[in-house]
């Protein structure tokens, strides 16, 4: 009997094992199902959206310009939640990549500090003139929006002039230079214009046909939701 008895109590000990082992198991395949739940709930989700972009180096002042025209967006995307990435090499074999953060400071007109890309249209709840722009419009401050334009300018006299003009600035002269000249608006080295703050100190070695890598990423996300390579347009 008691043979019996101790023989017993070794079948039942492997199947306690056992049961243990898969309760072990289960709660740990439940606290990791938990866990990645978790993290999968808390991603932020990146929105989609599509634009078009076009860069212009005419030479001078006169109809060079970072343009981006928001075509469409899953949802209104505040710009402060976007940053702008540029990259390039000019046929000449300079080349820079700059990023471009919202909020942060990257132009000089005068005596007003701007941060470029400028917003008009859609999106964007005050619009200024001339050279002095209302603060919303500045990168940060609006909001990306179906037909939401951003663009971007050099400094410089308006249009082709007979003699290197006083004001400073891009490509003076009656004909393309693509160079800067000081004056009383711009001083080469230190004063920075729109295109620069965009795309860099040395954009103007951009010639027509050059390719310009554009991303908008979303930073709460990390995703880039655009992408363009766009090619340089000429005078």
């Amino acid at each position: 009997m008691k043979n019996k008895k101790t023989q017993n109590e070794f079948a039942v000990s492997p199947v306690v094992g056992v049961m243990l082992m898969l309760v072990v198991t289960i709660i740990i395949a439940a606290v990791v199902s938990g866990f990645a739940g978790s993290l999968v709930t808390g991603e932020k989700k990146a929105p989609s959206i599509t634009a078009e972009t076009t860069i212009t180096n005419t030479g001078y002042y006169y109809g060079s310009q970072f343009h981006m025209v928001i075509t469409g967006v899953s949802d209104p995307i505040p710009s402060k939640d976007v940053k702008i990435v540029t990259s390039w090499k000019a046929s000449n074999g300079v080349k820079n990549s700059t990023t471009v953060l919202p909020g942060v400071t990257n132009v000089m007109y005068n005596t007003q500090v701007q941060v470029a890309p400028l917003g008009t249209g859609p999106g964007v709840s005050v619009f200024g003139m001339y050279d002095l722009k209302d603060p919303q419009q500045f990168f940060g401050n609006y909001t990306l929006a179906a037909g939401t334009v951003m663009t971007a300018y050099p400094a410089g006299s308006w249009g082709p002039q007979s003699v290197p003009a006083t004001y400073g600035g891009y490509g003076p002269g009656p004909n393309p230079t693509y160079t800067y000249v000081s004056g009383t608006g711009y001083t080469v080295g230190t004063s920075q214009d729109a295109m620069q703050g965009i795309l860099g100190m040395d954009w103007n070695n951009l010639r027509e046909g050059d390719i310009v890598n554009v991303k908008l990423v979303h930073t709460p996300s990390g995703k880039v939701i655009y992408e363009q390579n766009v090619a340089v347009k000429g005078a």
